[in-house]
């Protein structure tokens, strides 16, 4: 598997490999180029950037046939990256897909996700990056039409590159059919209502992770929640580099 005329791809996520959503993206991603899929080896959802410091990582070859190698990983879907750049690719990927993930990865849960937190450490390493979720947490929820935007974006990024420091987060509504893609802006918000208090058997509390989204800028149409509730995919540029530059002017006084 080493055709240097076809593109090399690299695909992870943070469902686990087994996972119907990265099924999907290997069946719309792969016949893009040569393609080497590390992915964790069970869920690794809310991950973001982790990586595995203190325990050791281990890779298993699931599947090898002729553009295809597919592996399991015990670590992250950062540390699948990581290891997929270093140990498995004989050389830096032109692209690097994500995905694609049981439910939105719109507005701030970009700092949360493992499947956003894979296209970061890419687009570190130098990889035009993509992250792809449907808005559907269902383990059998119907990824083809993300599939299809999916494979849309992956063209385009092939055909055109992107920026240093630039990666893509693209989010698809639970429709059969989007009315179209739009160029979106990252809705301000936050999470309330976080947890859910329950008892274990022994009367004690527990608490899950559950919350409500406060959309802070409903109405605007340019960002990326607008564009879900709309009936639209919805594609985010993102940066890596993230000072504020504007702010860091005014800041020199501070200096001493």
């Amino acid at each position: 598997m080493a055709d240097s005329k076809k593109p090399l791809i690299l695909i992870t996520n943070d469902d686990g490999v087994n996972a119907l959503g990265i099924k999907k993206l290997i069946e719309s991603i792969a016949p893009l180029g040569e393609t080497i899929v590390v992915a964790p080896e069970g869920p690794r959802s809310g991950m973001s950037s982790a990586i595995s410091a203190i325990n050791p990582i281990r890779i298993s070859l699931l599947r090898s046939e002729e553009n295809l190698k597919i592996y399991s990983c015990t670590g992250t879907p950062v540390d699948c990256i990581k290891i997929g750049v270093d140990r498995l690719s004989y050389r830096k990927p032109d692209l690097l897909v994500s995905g694609i993930n049981h439910g939105s990865n719109a507005a701030i849960c970009v700092f949360y996700s493992g499947t956003v937190g894979a296209v970061f450490e890419g687009c570190i390493i130098g990889i035009p990056s993509l992250a792809v979720s449907l808005t559907d947490y269902s383990p059998d929820a119907d990824f083809s039409e993300a599939g299809r935007v999916g494979n849309f974006v992956a063209k385009k990024i092939l055909q055109n590159g992107l920026p240093e420091g630039i990666c893509l987060n693209l989010n698809v509504p639970n429709i059969p059919k989007v009315k179209g893609m739009k160029i979106s802006s990252q809705t301000p918000g936050r999470w309330t209502k976080e947890f859910e208090e329950m008892k274990d058997p022994a009367g004690r509390s527990v608490y899950w992770l559950t919350g409500e989204f406060f959309n802070q800028d409903p109405d605007n149409i340019d960002n990326d929640e607008w564009a879900l509730a709309n009936g639209y995919a919805a594609l985010v540029p993102l940066r890596i580099d993230m000072t504020d530059y504007d702010f860091m002017k005014k800041m020199k006084n501070w200096e001493k």
